[in-house]
């Protein structure tokens, strides 16, 4: 069959997976923050290498079906405030105030619109109206304003308004200052969530817009046909052109939410927590029951949004973040040194000290093997940060600042989860990222977390989740209180527009999986049932409630699978060699060093032992025995918690 690349892109590292429909080729490549689309190709190029012996960009790109890519820029944005000023237009004197009903959603209003609303009279009449809308567009662009979104009450209203708005302000003039119409965009009812949903599109999609697009030409370059397809946060995919900005954001997460999900179903486990750690985050999310947490109406940096999210939280610890001295205190993050200067082992001129520099000054990386040996790191430099800007400060020796550093690392790791273990019994941390399985161990400890998943593919789990995604697009519409002609005409509306997308994503609409789905919401827009909805089902009946039909419509990608659970006979796991690592001030352990790639199925050890896998570095401390399983992933129990 064709390949199939998944690509995740985040602020350190960009990781690249290739599956051929029976196994899996895959890399990292350092974040190209200047220009992200090089770091894309760099890593393909790697990839290609890999797969044909020698690199060949173009025969990977003619031989791969779709390239389905999650990327952090929308996200690190708007963690930045990188995008263009918006500016509101509405008919609500109380908008803005509704916009601004925390302190987390104020902050977020006053970055991104500040003073730019405008309230006008909708109940004028037709010229009044005009008049007064011109004059406000006006000052809105004057103000700043390079993005406008248009809130009206009432979807009627709105209507009238953009009739007025395209024809005193046609394309030719107010091209340069696009217009998003709330109600077009979501036909959510509650305002504050569809208002803040166009706010925060309109803020993400020139930055998405320009990054992709040029992404595309780059690939037409290269004379490829397929388009490249944008993995979202609802855990699909679809080509730029039908991609929603808002989709894009916190998509990596989950990415690695599908991975978790698939290793819940293979092994069984009632709840898995998934730790995704990067260079700068660490990600958290919940499987229970081999079902992904997911709010129908989700929150971005704590405002409400009217499409779905993965219940995901972040934390500001990762490989890459800062730890140094507060008021005599070792803190971690959430400031990051990020891929560039990075850590200051890269060499690359890093003035702050990270876990990856402790970690290499404590023995448990290997500079030589770092990122599978492409990458050395530089032990000197980490000794003399450290020393400089955490043992100097507290008056203690290198190997105290080591021990101390690691322990804060650790505590600030657990922190990050430990709310979620609802029964550490019954909960399995799945880690994962490049810093996921140095930590991992260390941190449920803490948490009372007795069982530990680290997946063969830990280095690149996000992108490899990805790929069970498929190409879909999922429509919505409000049928409250309509008559059987009017709901039949809107369920034909619906899917007219699904066979027209689909049809430009490349797949007729008979290809297709259609679910239907009627999803009832109170007064206040919370969920109250979502039921399934066949084609031989009367319409819903009406009621006080929001009733909204909804559409997804699928087309199925192949997906690979996680080997479920066998039992297998223990064997004593094959070390490849031994490394000192500290353990304490003033102990030095002789660890064995296991080759997880050259380990059979039932292969186990006892820690203290260090595993190296495909781009990543396990820690097995003290008490912890790790057993590899029949899909080559490594499980690591507490032996001695309780």
């Amino acid at each position: 069959m064709e390949r199939l690349i998944n690509i995740d892109n985040g602020g350190t590292l960009t990781d690249i997976c290739v599956w051929d429909g029976e196994n899996f080729s895959f890399t990292k490549t350092l974040t190209t923050p200047f220009d992200l689309s090089q770091c894309l190709f760099d890593g393909m190029a790697k990839a290609s290498k890999e797969i044909f012996g020698e690199e060949d960009l173009p025969g990977l790109l003619h031989s791969t079906r779709h390239i389905r890519y999650s990327t952090t820029q929308g996200t690190n944005a708007l963690v930045e405030r990188k995008g263009p000023r918006i500016g509101i237009l509405t008919d609500s004197p109380t908008l803005a105030g509704e916009l601004r009903n925390s302190g987390a959603a104020a902050e977020l209003f006053e970055d991104l619109v500040g003073t730019r609303v405008a309230v006008i009279n909708a109940e004028q009449d037709v010229e009044e109206l005009a008049q007064e809308i011109v004059k406000h567009v006006n000052r809105l662009t004057t103000d700043g304003a390079a993005r406008l979104v248009i809130a009206m009450a009432d979807r009627n209203k709105e209507k009238a308004v953009k009739g007025v708005l395209l024809r005193k302000f046609p394309r030719h003039l107010l091209g340069s200052v696009p217009m998003l119409f709330s109600w077009e965009f979501t036909p959510d009812t509650v305002q504050a969530r569809r208002v803040w949903s166009g706010i925060i599109n309109s803020f993400l999609h020139p930055t998405m817009e320009r990054f992709l697009y040029s992404t595309e030409h780059r690939l037409r370059d290269h004379k490829v046909k397929n388009p490249l397809l944008i993995y979202r946060n609802d855990g699909a995919s679809s080509r730029v052109a039908k991609s929603v900005a808002l989709k894009t954001y916190s998509s990596g997460p989950r990415g690695g939410l599908e991975g978790t999900k698939a290793l819940s179903e293979a092994y069984g486990l009632a709840h898995v927590l998934m730790i995704d750690v990067g260079g700068t985050t660490t990600d958290v999310g919940s499987v229970k029951n081999s079902t992904i947490s997911t709010d129908r109406r989700g929150s971005i940096q704590g405002v409400p949004v009217s499409f779905e999210m993965s219940n995901v939280h972040s934390s500001g610890v990762g490989g890459s973040s800062v730890i140094a001295v507060r008021d005599g205190v070792i803190t971690v993050g959430p400031e990051s040194v990020g891929a560039a200067p990075g850590p200051a082992c890269f060499g690359f001129g890093g003035k702050q000290a990270t876990i990856t520099d402790v970690n290499l000054l404590l023995g448990v990386l290997d500079p030589d093997t770092y990122l599978d040996g492409g990458f050395s790191l530089d032990a000197e430099r980490s000794r003399a940060v450290i020393t400089e800007v955490i043992a100097e400060p507290l008056g203690i020796t290198l190997n105290d600042a080591l021990i101390r550093m690691e322990a804060a690392y650790f505590e600030r790791m657990s922190q990050s989860f430990a709310a979620d273990v609802e029964d550490a019994d019954a909960t399995t941390v799945a880690a994962f990222g490049g810093a996921g399985p140095m930590s991992a161990c260390g941190a449920a400890r803490i948490a009372g977390v007795r069982r530990v998943l680290v997946p063969k593919m830990a280095a690149v789990f996000s992108a490899f989740g990805i790929g069970f995604s498929d190409i879909a697009q999922t429509y919505e519409a409000n049928v409250a209180g309509m008559g059987a002609q009017d709901f039949g005409a809107t369920k034909a509306m619906l899917l007219a527009r699904a066979a027209r997308d689909m049809f430009q994503e490349g797949h007729e609409i008979d290809d297709c999986r259609l679910e239907w789905n009627v999803v009832l919401e109170d007064a206040e827009g919370q969920l109250v049932s979502e039921l399934p909805y066949l084609a031989s089902d009367p319409q819903p009946g009406t009621s006080e409630h929001n009733t909204m039909l909804t559409l997804t419509a699928r087309y199925e990608l192949p997906h690979a699978s996680i080997r479920r659970a066998e039992s297998v006979a223990k064997t004593a796991a094959v070390a490849a060699s031994t490394r000192k690592v500290r353990s304490a001030v003033d102990k030095v352990d002789e660890v064995q060093v296991f080759d997880l790639d050259s380990q059979t199925a039932g292969a186990s050890a006892s820690g203290p032992a260090i595993v190296e896998g495909p781009y990543f570095t396990a820690r097995v401390p003290h008490g912890w025995v790790f057993d590899v399983t029949v899909s080559g992933d490594l499980m690591l129990t507490d032996s001695l918690q309780k």
